[in-house]
């Protein structure tokens, strides 16, 4: 129950999105242009260590500066850009290159509950050779996404975390990559889309777990789900499909909320439940449409990503299994399994899917 409480604690509006950079490497300067979130780095979160903004101590300074307007929050990047720059790591042959600002794009304040993603442009000069540049962000800037533009389809496309930096680019030409690393770069994404991060989706997974009795089935219903949620994740991020967060949320915290509780009440049959699955996996599908969207992958490899991702998802949903079964599977046919953790843990479940259902269209 502890922990379940702390997991409620870690869903909360102000989302960390990653950086994401078009790169154009030239003879003698590099230019970045980063849809990013800079609140967060001017009000110095480490995002290594949190996971939402209102997690960090950092959090009243974040929530000052996404209240600014735009030209209030460009004279304070302006101001702190010495502090602030360190933390774009540039490197050529080992040495670190300091970027300047090119350009500011801001959009006004808006929805202060929602992330702002601004535009910005950096730029560095390239010291006289002919060596790449390896780029990165400091750990505490969070997920970097760098994507070298004028090369088609098979240019370079990083997904980096904080303080990883990219193979050398070269100046000459554009870095290439084939879909195959695309593929298991998505993997990975979407596997730690579901551990650590999808908190929402592991509490409906573990409800599918309490549920069966038979881990059969409830491969079935794991896989009803994946399936269901493969669906509506292309439509949205393809925008076939467009339904507002602030109804999707809620409607996901409550079908966590339903599956808890009809585990403690014991109706339904197993056919029942996986036609019910599915339909939820509808719905969860369009929670994870924004998560494309965040990594900015180029359309002409979003097929590859799209199946890759969702492996990710399927796999880091076994993984989820896996882990309730090491720790509770052994007393599966007990006679006292119900009483004992099958129904406790449905009701703290249900619990914290109710908190999230109040949190997302209350508070």
């Amino acid at each position: 129950m502890a922990l379940l409480l702390t997991i409620s604690a870690g869903a909360r509006a102000h989302e960390i999105r990653p950086t994401i950079a078009d790169v154009e490497v030239g003879a003698d300067e590099v230019t970045l242009t980063l849809r990013i979130t800079l609140e967060t780095i001017l009000a110095g979160i480490d995002l290594a260590t949190v996971e939402d903004t209102n997690d960090a101590p950092e959090a009243f300074l974040y929530d000052r500066f996404r209240a600014m307007e735009p030209d209030t929050l460009e004279a304070a990047l302006r101001a702190d850009w010495p502090r602030i720059a360190r933390g774009f790591l540039i490197e050529v042959e080992g040495q670190r290159l300091t970027p300047e600002i090119v350009e500011v794009a801001i959009p006004a304040a808006g929805d202060l509950e929602l992330p702002r993603d601004s535009i910005l442009t950096i730029a560095a000069a390239l010291p006289e050779g002919q060596a790449g540049v390896r780029l990165g962000l400091a750990p505490g800037y969070g997920t970097f996404v760098p994507r070298q533009v004028g090369g088609g389809e098979d240019a370079y496309e990083g997904f980096l975390s904080g303080g990883e930096l990219t193979p050398e680019l070269p100046r000459a030409e554009v870095l290439t990559e084939g879909a195959g690393a695309v593929f298991l770069r998505y993997i990975g994404a979407g596997f730690e889309h579901i551990v650590p991060l999808g908190l929402d989706h592991i509490l409906f997974v573990l409800g599918l777990f309490f549920f069966a009795t038979q881990l059969g089935p409830l491969l079935w219903q794991v896989s009803a789900f994946t399936v269901a949620h493969t669906i509506t994740l292309a439509l949205a991020a393809t925008n076939i499909v467009t339904v507002p967060a602030a109804v999707v949320e809620p409607l996901i915290a409550a079908s966590i909320v339903y599956v808890g509780i009809e585990n403690t009440i014991g109706r339904g049959t197993t056919r029942g439940r996986t036609a019910l699955v599915f339909a939820f996996g509808l719905l969860h599908g369009l929670g994870f449409a924004s998560v494309l969207g965040d990594y900015g992958i180029a359309s002409e490899r979003f097929a590859v990503a799209l199946v890759g991702f969702n492996i990710g998802v399927e796999f880091g949903q076994l993984a989820v299994i896996a882990m309730a079964f090491a720790l509770t599977g052994w007393f599966l046919h007990r006679s006292w399994y119900r009483k004992a953790i099958a129904i406790p843990a449905s009701l703290a479940i249900s619990a914290v899917g109710a908190y999230w259902v109040v949190e997302r269209t209350l508070l």
